[in-house]
């Protein structure tokens, strides 16, 4: 208990410092009412405008205000959507979840076996095979894999959607475009963690007593593989949270978070552009913590502090 709420106060103070970050650089680098208002705006529509979202307030006012209304999860109106910007976020947000979770998590299930079943004799031909396939997987940018995954499955063969979300056949082209990338990443790191494992002197010594293989596997080494693949797991699903699913969503018009925020961007959404990032920054801190209780839970010798 007293590491989870270390964990929160730290948390907090993240989220908060990613905030203050967004609040200063839409201020610091151009006027945030140019930038939500039409080039065509007269000076008594900007001042207008400005009053009537307080952006006419001191900085030091501004910020507090700002701070005052994160408290509350008030971001202000979207003028792109004419609604409550956080209503906004949450309605996108379970895109893309759904999107990560697809794709991280069928990698993550088939990358252990994968890289097991590769550990078991390196340099032989399974092993070329999975190793050939990962850096191939590694190779390929994920907007050029999803244009061909289009091309090839959706126009050619019009086995999927081309785009869209709705039924599960629109998220099977976007979840496996996601998935290859990490998947081809967990599969080499459980490989390698793996082979290390194998020619360790408690896997020797198991085996002169006579201990099977998989059961070794089973009740041993995926034991001390599995914490650094937590790790490694948790950085896929923030670099999902925080980057990659802008391209993938884009790619396939996949309405989530990442095609809202190119959106907003384009649009000149302040406010949208705010609430997007505190709830992203939120879900990065909250999964990392998971993560650490999750990796404590399989091994009780790490120390969490």
């Amino acid at each position: 208990m007293p590491f989870v709420l270390h964990r929160l106060f730290q948390g907090v103070l993240i989220v908060l410092g990613v905030t203050t970050t967004v609040f200063v650089v839409t201020r610091a680098f151009g006027d945030p009412v140019n930038l939500m208002l039409p080039l065509t705006a007269s000076a008594e529509q900007r001042a207008a405008f400005a009053a009537q979202i307080g952006l006419d307030q001191p900085i030091i006012v501004q910020y507090f205000r700002f701070l005052g209304d994160i408290l509350t999860l008030d971001f202000g109106t979207s003028l792109w959507q004419r609604r409550p910007a956080v209503e906004v976020v949450f309605e996108r947000l379970p895109y893309t979840l759904l999107l990560i979770l697809a794709g991280i998590g069928s990698a993550v299930l088939l990358a252990i076996p994968l890289g097991a079943v590769a550990a078991i004799r390196p340099g032989g031909i399974v092993d070329r095979t999975v190793t050939s396939l990962g850096l191939l997987g590694l190779a390929m940018p994920q907007f050029w894999l999803g244009l061909m995954a289009i091309m090839v499955f959706a126009v050619m063969l019009k086995w999927f959607p081309t785009s869209g979300a709705g039924s599960a056949r629109h998220l099977v082209l976007p979840a496996a475009t996601m998935a290859l990338a990490p998947l081809a990443r967990f599969t080499m790191m459980v490989r390698a963690s793996m082979i290390e494992e194998l020619n360790k002197p408690y896997v020797k010594t198991a085996r002169a007593k006579g201990l099977q293989l998989p059961r070794i596997l089973r009740r041993h080494t995926l034991r001390n593989v599995l914490v650094p693949y937590i790790s490694i797991t948790g950085v896929e699903l923030v670099t999902g949270l925080s980057g990659y699913t802008v391209v993938i969503e884009t790619a396939f018009a996949w309405p989530g978070l990442g095609q809202m925020a190119v959106q907003a961007i384009n649009r000149g959404d302040l406010f949208l552009m705010q609430a997007i990032v505190f709830i992203v920054a939120g879900l990065i801190v909250m999964t990392n913590i998971l993560l650490d209780i999750l990796s404590k839970a399989v091994d009780p010798r790490i120390e969490l502090n």
